[in-house]
């Protein structure tokens, strides 16, 4: 597929002198891919502050016109290359115009801003994210059966063997190079439809969980190049008696994770529940379009028209788990985020209702 046929690149022994590659990041006009192009540092910085800001052609992201087409890029936080390892190094940036305005498919300064706004309420994150594996083709879900489907949803959820397990390959070094990055990645698990797996990040206090999380998406589509795979983040790939694929999202507060926090957990999710239309707008990059497919009352899901909680209800918008219910305190996890949200426009959202009254 590469040339190389799955062998070792023979030329990244080289060395590379006191030279260090740093590897921009940013998220495109479709708000839920990504690009990347490579910089070369003269040495390692100590602080993401100490990166260079840089541009890219917006007319070819869907995020300008090729009569005005440079875009800003500034870096927001770094992270250990997996991939080239050393002294190397991934960036997260944001997008800016010309203008020095935050360019609007930038959710992360927004999102910043509101995390700011409430850093005294020390509002904690843990995002479950699902995706589902493809061929090369991205057509083909990973490892199906050429003509026809894999026998029905049941035993793959968690599952061991070949006959129930598909591109655990894939996962294991996806979560190996997470760890080296410096992903606060928690955990991993074979989903319920065949070829869907879940991998879950934080906790994570703030703005980190949208920065963390994103990084992690990077590094999960460049594993599946190795593997030449695709990452499929739709929240319904495929159609039919199928789960689909959501970013379940797990809130808490210092008051919910103290003494007697249920109170102040019930009195949040009665708030986003008030405002249920704005935050499934904010939960899929296409203003709920996408997750209607999949917020169908089945499947685990609920409703994308009603919303409700309840304890350890994994039918319900919002669930509450049965041990935070039993310690009177802990957290709640909203369901209703679909697997290609924009995780800053999912927190920001959640902050804004539950800390900020907004």
């Amino acid at each position: 597929m590469d040339g190389l046929n799955g062998k070792k690149n023979p030329f990244l022994d080289l060395p590379q002198g006191d030279k260090v590659q740093a590897y921009y990041i940013w998220i495109d006009g479709s708000g839920q891919n990504l690009r990347g192009k490579t910089k070369t540092l003269d040495e390692l910085p100590k602080d993401v502050s100490e990166l260079p800001e840089w541009n890219f052609d917006g007319s070819s992201t869907g995020q300008s016109t090729g009569e005005n087409s440079d875009v800003y890029i500034r870096p927001v936080a770094m992270f250990k290359d997996p991939f080239r390892r050393g002294d190397n190094i991934l960036v997260l940036c944001e997008t800016y115009s010309p203008d020095d305005t935050a360019h609007p498919t930038n959710k992360r300064a927004s999102c910043n801003k509101a995390m700011e706004a409430c850093k005294d309420e020390h509002p904690w994150f843990g995002i479950e994210q699902e995706y589902t594996l493809f061929d090369y083709t991205g057509k083909n879900p990973y490892c199906w059966p050429k003509n026809g489907y894999p026998g029905p949803q049941g035993p793959y959820y968690c599952g061991v063997g070949a006959d129930r397990v598909k591109g655990r390959k894939i996962v294991e070094a996806h979560y190996r190079a997470c760890l080296y990055a410096g992903i606060k990645i928690a955990g991993s698990n074979g989903e319920v439809m065949p070829s869907q797996w879940e991998y879950q990040v934080g906790p994570c206090e703030g703005i980190e969980m949208g920065d963390h999380l994103w990084v992690s998406r990077y590094i999960l589509c460049r594993v599946a190049e190795e593997f030449d795979a695709v990452v499929s983040f739709d929240p319904k790939p495929i159609p039919g008696d199928w789960n689909g694929a959501g970013c379940h999202t797990n809130i808490s507060t210092l008051a919910m994770r103290q003494e007697g926090g249920m109170e102040h957990i019930i009195k949040a999710i009665e708030a986003i529940g008030l405002k249920h239309k704005e935050h499934i707008e904010a939960y899929d990059p296409t203003q709920g379009a996408d997750n209607a497919r999949r917020l169908t009352g089945l499947h685990e899901t609920a409703s994308i028209h009603q919303f409700s909680y309840g304890v350890a209800h994994r039918g319900c918008s919002i669930r509450i788990p049965r041990q935070c219910e039993k310690d009177n305190k802990g957290y709640f996890e909203d369901r209703r985020p679909a697997s290609n949200c924009d995780p800053y426009a999912v927190t920001d959202r959640i902050v804004k209702t539950m800390c900020l009254g907004q």
